[in-house]
């Protein structure tokens, strides 16, 4: 199994619909626990929720991608852009 990271970031302004689907957002995290090893909002300069961070253990990118795809953050437009990237965790509570 893989690490992946999720550096999700909103679309200018997108505090409110970030906010009118958060609920959706935290239960689908919530179903996914078993992969979802670290996950919490990205803050702005202001200390508003501004985008997401996830760590994803999976054996393959497509795996993550899909997961990425049904996010509720994503299919309902807030994210401005998702950037995934595998991880080797060396030092911390996951290595």
């Amino acid at each position: 199994m893989t690490i992946f990271v999720l550096m999700c970031f909103d679309k200018k302004n997108a505090l409110a619909e970030r906010m009118a689907v958060r609920e959706a957002h935290l239960a689908y995290i919530g179903e996914h626990l078993e992969h979802v090893k670290l996950a919490g909002p990205l803050l702005d300069e202001a200390g508003e929720m501004a985008g997401s961070l996830i760590l994803y253990e999976a054996e393959t990118l497509a795996e993550v991608e899909a997961f990425n795809a049904a996010d509720p953050y994503k299919t309902a437009g807030v994210f401005e852009r998702v950037e995934i990237s595998a991880m080797k965790i060396t030092r911390g509570a996951l290595a």
